[in-house]
């Protein structure tokens, strides 16, 4: 599908809605200098069109008691239908895991575990991840620190 064309005050919605997701629409209208209807239209036509794919709440990890993180390589044994069909299913059930990518390289998925601690980690590898059919080999990595974590989308090319 095509994308849709953006102008500037597309642009400018897009971004002050990254940075702010709760602002009212006469503030946002207000900031990307347009009257409030106009401001409506264009962002349900956003919305309509599938750039704005959806709203939701930042939740810090660490103060609902989520204090570890990690990402974890996955390798399949196999990568017929069945195998890369049961696997994907099992991983949208698992609540632990916030993101889950298919790769190119070496592994085949990396995922986002976030859980409360080392003790939890290890249960959801064992219980989990391991006994998952079609799971060859796992590698796990911590997060120590997150020195980035952007809360939206680059829009420069764009403009």
């Amino acid at each position: 599908m095509d994308s849709p064309r953006l102008d500037r005050t597309d642009l400018a919605i897009l971004a002050e809605l990254q940075r702010e997701g709760r602002l009212s629409n006469a503030d946002l209208a207000e900031r990307v200098k347009l009257s409030p209807s106009a401001c409506l239209r264009r962002v349900q036509r956003l919305e309509q069109t599938g750039v704005l794919a959806g709203y939701t709440a930042l939740i810090d990890p660490a103060k609902l008691g989520l204090g570890l993180q990690a990402f974890v390589r996955v390798q399949l044994a196999r990568h017929d239908a069945d195998v890369v069909a049961t696997f994907t299913s099992r991983v949208n059930r698992w609540d632990e895991v916030v993101a889950c990518h298919a790769l190119t390289g070496e592994m085949d998925y990396l995922l986002h575990v976030v859980v409360q601690d080392l003790e939890h980690f290890s249960r959801f590898l064992l219980d989990h991840l391991l006994n998952a059919s079609g799971v060859a080999d796992v590698n796990s990595s911590f997060v120590l620190r997150t020195v980035k974590q952007a809360r939206g989308l680059p829009l420069g090319h764009l403009g």
